[in-house]
């Protein structure tokens, strides 16, 4: 359990960065951020493998760039889901997710390597 909510936090303070970084991607409250962390976990475990999986002879065609384009349209859906989070188009997406997911590996590193 200490383990999720941790995982939950970085991805939160993850979100919250890159809100504030990337013209394009607002949130309205912290409270938002924590369901957009949440949202967004269930999605990457649920949904996201099935999309790659369907996408699987494009990913390898373009050897896995593709992905980050499924990446940045699920982080779109989550901004469609989730009330107070607006991302004005895909390219804002695209960068968002992937500045969240770099940040959230180096948070990660930070806190389960000590």
């Amino acid at each position: 359990m200490l383990h999720f909510l941790v995982r939950w936090g970085i991805s939160s303070l993850s979100i919250f960065i890159v809100a504030h970084i990337v013209k394009g991607i607002e949130v309205s409250s912290i409270a938002t951020v924590l369901v957009i962390a949440l949202v967004l976990g269930i999605i990457n475990a649920f949904l996201r493998p099935l999309i790659i999986l369907v996408t699987l002879p494009i990913n390898i065609l373009t050897l896995g760039v593709f992905t980050l384009f499924i990446n940045g349209a699920l982080f779109l859906l989550v901004s469609k889901i989730v009330k107070g989070f607006v991302i004005t188009g895909f390219w804002p997406a695209f960068w968002g997710y992937i500045l969240f997911s770099i940040i959230s590996f180096l948070l990660s590193l930070i806190v389960f390597s000590a």
